[in-house]
């Protein structure tokens, strides 16, 4: 990391839902916490708790020098709503494969 950055991530117990027009897009109580510098939380949920059917693969990558290489897809009207790491890097290893939202509608303490 560099000096003053810094990325944690932790195994969270909330219960995160992410609704798009009424329906529920994903929905999990385990999700990974990252946290980091001068962003805010990110919820990456587990792939079992996602609507992959509902989302699209898009052709846009993005780098950082912290995570990775970013996968993302789009949700129906909603470009590239969704990223996850298919290969992160080793200090974020965890979120090798969840994915992450834009924008999370509910989140509540478990």
């Amino acid at each position: 990391m560099t000096q003053g950055h810094l990325i944690t991530v932790e195994q969270g117990t909330q219960h995160v839902r992410v609704t798009q027009d009424g329906q529920v897009v994903a929905e999990s109580t385990r999700p990974l916490l990252l946290r980091e510098t001068g962003f805010p939380v990110r919820y990456y949920l587990p792939p079992e708790d996602v609507r992959t059917d509902l989302l699209t693969p898009s052709d846009t990558h993005t780098y950082c020098p912290f995570k990775g290489t970013a996968s993302y897809w789009s949700l129906p009207g909603t470009p590239d709503a969704v990223w996850a790491y298919p290969e992160p890097k080793p200090d974020v290893a965890q979120i090798k494969d969840h994915f992450c939202f834009y924008e999370v509608t509910e989140v509540t303490p478990n």
